[in-house]
């Protein structure tokens, strides 16, 4: 089939699905991947086919209003509304994209919601995946995307309803406008974009790429939320650590990685001055990797290293434990290695991931990026460097490496029935 896979948002929105084209590759399916610009080496490394879109996510996400927006539930629906355009924008792109391509099938994640009409345009089938359990209501747990714990089976359905209702107006406010300016574009109907698009009208199955053993799946969900394990990140083979980083790592006991991957920081020298007074306090070794800025390089003394990035399927395992923002790919690669995790969120679900950390027992609670202090992160280290947390993330580890993860996916994916030859599109 002709897959093609549309996802917004920063690396950790971006690296799972590469993974997934890199099976569904392994399957003999033809997989594009259109995504804001900046990511066709990791596309293209995984076999697939790059499509970028007009936008640029990482000098999006590094301007001072959009940073500042993006750290209160408030100020990312005051984002929302003052993005249209731009959103308008990448909906063209994926319009674009998609009838040049023609395809048989989309995978699309949340923010390209325009996704099931693109599908019932050309005829194919739209599949939705979720990177988080924030897109199906559930008594089980709170929306990850809201700021407060579990609230107990009622409340939780019910808020979490109500949620998904006003995503769904949200998409739809952006939605009207644009499909009224393509006439081009065949459809009949309204559709969920959260639900997809089967041509032949039976149901297709909704993706959650998250490990069972980080979040068990309810009791309360239709059968066709399937819960596949993480989509990692196949090995780059073709990746050599630099010199100073295997002597760095040579040369001691094994250090404790900090880094905030994709999330700028406010103020870069104050939090890399109080992450290096932490492993001071504890008398550990440090990896700071500077990422999108949330660190900052500069002269540190001999129990500290510097880098800018590194593959995580590489680093951690040489790790004692892993200081990171919680975005759900960090998060899933720590354990993954079985290496405890202090967990220090900025916004989105990243708390979220946290107290599931706590709540296997490989990491203290979360730490919010805006309480902290050097004395508060050399408590949580402590706490992440017993030997009892190193074995409750080694036994979340045995879970997820049996996992299937993309594969489980991609299985999924190859095991839906052809889509009706695409129909003609009306002219522009």
């Amino acid at each position: 089939m002709r897959i093609l896979i549309l996802t917004l948002g920063s690396r950790g929105d971006v690296q799972p699905y590469a993974a997934l084209a890199a099976s569904l590759k392994a399957r003999g399916h033809d997989v594009t991947i259109a995504t804001s610009r900046g990511f066709e080496t990791l596309i293209e490394a995984a076999g697939a086919q790059a499509a970028p879109l007009s936008v640029d996510f990482q000098a999006l996400m590094q301007a001072a209003d959009i940073n500042q927006a993006l750290r209160s539930l408030r100020g990312k629906l005051k984002a929302f509304r003052a993005s249209k355009d731009l959103m308008r924008q990448q909906l063209d792109d994926m319009w674009a994209i998609a009838r040049d391509l023609r395809p048989d099938l989309i995978v699309y994640h949340p923010k390209a919601f325009v996704a099931p009409y693109l599908a019932q345009a050309l005829g194919g089938m739209a599949v939705p995946s979720f990177l988080q359990p924030a897109f199906t209501a559930t008594g089980a747990f709170l929306n990850p995307l809201l700021p407060a714990g579990s609230l107990g089976r009622v409340l939780n359905l019910g808020i979490n309803a109500g949620f998904l209702r006003l995503m769904r107006l949200g998409y739809g406010s952006v939605l009207r406008g644009w499909l009224a300016r393509h006439a081009d574009l065949r459809r009949d109907g309204r559709l969920d974009v959260l639900a997809g698009y089967p041509p032949t009208g039976a149901a297709v199955p909704r993706l959650h790429a998250y490990s069972r053993h980080l979040l068990p799946p309810t009791d309360d969900w239709a059968e066709t939320e399937q819960v596949t394990g993480y989509w990692f990140q196949p090995h780059l083979t073709e990746w050599s650590p630099p010199e100073p980083l295997m002597r760095f790592l040579a040369g001691g006991s094994p250090p404790v990685y900090v880094g905030f991957g994709s999330m700028p920081s406010q103020d870069a020298d104050r939090l890399t001055g109080m992450v290096v007074a932490a492993l001071d306090r504890v008398g550990q070794r440090g990896i700071l990797a500077t990422g999108w800025g949330g660190l900052q390089a500069g002269d540190r003394s001999d129990r500290i290293h510097v880098l800018d990035a590194a593959p995580h399927d590489w680093l951690f395992p040489r790790c004692a434990a892993v200081v990171h923002h919680g975005g759900a790919g960090t998060t899933h690669e720590a354990l993954r290695w079985g290496r405890p995790s202090v967990v220090c969120p900025v916004f989105g679900d990243q708390p979220f991931w946290g107290r599931r950390v706590a709540a296997l027992g490989a990491g203290p609670p979360p730490l919010p990026q805006k309480r902290l202090t050097s004395a508060k992160l050399a408590d949580a280290l402590a706490v992440a460097l017993q030997p009892e947390t190193a074995g409750k993330a080694q036994a979340a580890a045995d879970g997820i490496g049996a996992e299937g993860g993309s594969g489980t996916a991609a299985a999924l994916i190859d095991a839906l029935s052809p889509p009706a030859p695409p129909v003609p599109l009306r002219p522009a």
